[in-house]
């Protein structure tokens, strides 16, 4: 900028001329001037008052005056801006979560303090409490948590529920249809609450038996657990309904946590199946874990008062002091203490739950009773193998998923597969896409195809055979059905991951404009140049459509191979719209995220992803952090319960 104007230093002078104290004022002013800066050929300049009154001359001068404070607030409108979308984005995709969160923990620590305070103060509990101290309260303040999370931990797992309340009018907005694809996340936070609580549970209770066996009770031997003073603590629990039980109980649940770890799951689903299902056995031990009656309250308060003098103690055990007859009369007991065990409460917390959750096996079970019918298997290339069937009465709606059962492999076993093409009113079948990785699909992939011969991998093959016995639960919700319902979705699939998406594109080809969606972004990662002739054709026909009915913005296509080799590969003719979109390398998600927000300015997108775990983290923290142009990225991420 450059330095003030003749006319501002007369200014200057004349102010200070006109006051008596005019030296003093002008030097407190000097160091207030004007900061000024000419801008174009005019000599016109901007003149930022920091101090003084020289407005009115430097306007006539022709300058404009600005104060510093406008500038600030003039400049902190872009950062509010952004810190009102930087807020939007966090609030859509984690304030939901967040909430329920609170809520579950405000739940938990509630009924842990409220469970708490009654066993330590209530009079009911005076004796046993004298006996067991604050073990007495932590293993029953635990026990409550631990009724509440063994009863939530199952409605998660309801699928058939979820998926039939996802289609009611009972959930009309999005953001609950989306708390509904967290019941796995809150499965798992019920699970780890469990095993915590359950460490709470066991060691306070193992106070307990020494303290049982250390303080054991001759003025109120119905109150005691332990037989005889100093009895082996493991005695007690080895001989008792309740220890036996607890033993039981803890090695199953150290069972299911261990086998429900990332790697085993990942190396040998087969344990983790059959060791979770070990949770009907768990529920079963736990109604009958409080049989035995180990922990007694007294019933008649009313006619003995804790503490009160029973007949057989003096005054002075009691009170260590003199008191007035009358008085020791009134503190005497009128009846020798009563104790009882408290009934089995468990199942009131976990019946209900649990006869829900069996309602719906029961019911998944006769619904997929009838075995469907192959229709055609087809190989595709990098080990990947295309089922079409047909099941009567079969509906499903694009993005949801199957569970398939095959007896041939595994009676007990089922894994969840995403549909890549649902049934229509021109086609009754439905069809899956699998990729074989692991044991079960190995065993199976054997038994619906030979070993290809050579020569044949990169066409895919239809070879007629006799097929095993195949059973299809569901179809069940997934995030994926929600990418109609905005009106700019962006899906990003990695390598097999892009199976939820090829049903959104099947429908988009039927008929696109029965749809909110006005314009997609297909992003797909593949390690290999050959993984995209899985869906090459359909991605060539949408693509054709699209642009003879004049919309070729509506779908917008970016594929990206990692490993450069055979490039050359995908040469022929009609796949020449894929080709041009082909790029080697990896997506840089954050100037994608730019362009997309810059062309779809203040409008919700929706963020779908289903693929390895390092792009779904990425783009999950880029939409909580996305400030662009106001546009706010909700992210939704494939997961199957």
């Amino acid at each position: 900028m450059g330095g003030t104007g003749d006319g501002g230093r007369g200014a200057e002078s004349q102010s200070r001329e006109g006051r008596p104290d005019g030296g003093q004022q002008g030097t407190e002013r000097s160091r207030r001037r004007p900061v000024c800066g000419r801008t174009g050929a005019q000599s016109r300049g901007v003149c930022v008052c920091v101090g003084g009154g020289h407005t009115r001359a430097l306007r006539l001068l022709g300058w404009t005056v600005t104060s510093v404070e406008s500038l600030s607030a003039t400049a902190a409108e872009p950062l509010r801006g952004a810190m009102a979308v930087l807020e939007r984005s966090w609030v859509a995709n984690e304030g939901g979560k967040h909430l329920v969160l609170m809520l579950w923990l405000g739940a938990n620590t509630w009924l842990f303090l409220n469970t708490f305070l009654m066993y330590s103060t209530g009079p009911q509990y005076h004796y046993l409490y004298k006996m067991l101290g604050l073990g007495l309260c932590i293993s029953r303040a635990s026990a409550s948590v631990l009724n509440l999370n063994c009863s939530l931990v199952l409605l998660p797992m309801c699928r058939s529920l979820l998926t039939f309340i996802r289609g009611t009018h009972m959930v009309s907005t999005r953001k609950t249809r989306r708390l509904l694809d967290k019941s796995k996340t809150f499965h798992v936070a019920c699970g780890v609450a469990i095993c915590i609580f359950s460490v709470v549970h066991v060691s306070a209770h193992l106070v307990n038996v020494a303290n049982f066996s250390t303080s054991y009770s001759d003025d109120f031997p119905a109150l005691n657990f332990a037989r005889y003073r100093g009895e082996d603590p493991k005695v007690i629990i080895l001989t008792t309904i309740p220890g036996v039980t607890g033993v039981l109980l803890v090695l199953i649940l150290l069972l299911m946590f261990m086998s429900s770890s990332y790697c085993i799951r990942m190396s040998n689903y087969e344990i983790f199946w059959y060791t979770h299902n070990l949770f009907i056995v768990f529920y079963i031990i736990l109604m009958v874990h409080m049989v035995g009656g180990a922990l007694k309250y007294q019933t008649n308060i009313d006619a003995h008062q804790p503490g009160c003098l029973r007949a057989n103690q003096s005054r002075l055990e009691q009170q260590g002091e003199d008191l007035d007859p009358a008085e020791v009369e009134e503190s005497r007991c009128r009846e020798d203490a009563h104790f009882q065990p408290h009934d089995p409460q468990t199942w009131l917390w976990v019946s209900g739950p649990l006869c829900l959750y069996c309602v719906e096996r029961v019911y998944r079970y006769i619904r997929s009773s009838d075995p469907v019918t192959i229709v055609t298997v087809i190989r595709h290339p990098c080990d990947v193998i295309e089922l079409r069937m047909l099941k009567k009465n079969f509906k499903a709606r694009p993005g949801q998923y199957i569970i398939l059962n095959c007896p041939g492999v595994s009676s007990f076993e089922n894994h969840p597969f995403t549909l890549t093409t649902c049934p229509t009113e021109s086609k009754e079948t439905f069809g899956i896409h699998l990729r074989v990785v692991g044991d079960w699909t190995e065993r199976l992939s054997k038994l619906l195809l030979p070993p290809p011969r050579i020569g044949l991998e990169i066409l895919p093959i239809m070879q007629p055979r006799r097929y095993p016995k195949l059973y299809v639960d569901g179809p069940f919700g997934s995030p994926s059905q929600e990418v109609f319902n905005y009106d700019v979705s962006l899906c990003v699939a990695g390598g097999i991951g892009v199976t939820p998406f090829a049903c959104v594109l099947h429908a988009l080809l039927d008929d696109w404009r029965g749809f909110r969606l006005q314009r997609l972004y297909f992003v797909w990662v593949c390690r290999e140049l050959q993984s995209f002739y899985w869906f090459a054709d359909l991605l060539c026909a949408l693509h054709g459509k699209l642009w003879q009915e004049n919309r070729p913005d509506y779908f917008n296509l970016k594929l990206y191979v990692s490993q450069a080799d055979s490039l050359q590969g995908m040469s022929e003719e009609r796949y020449r719209p894929l080709t041009s979109r082909l790029q080697v390398g990896r997506p840089k998600w954050k100037s994608l995220l730019d362009e997309i927000g810059k062309s779809n300015e203040r409008k919700q997108v929706g963020v779908f992803c289903c693929g390895p775990k390092g792009i779904s983290r990425t783009l999950h923290r880029l939409c909580n952090s996305a400030q662009s142009c106001g546009t706010t990225f909700e992210f939704n991420k494939e997961s199957f319960s």
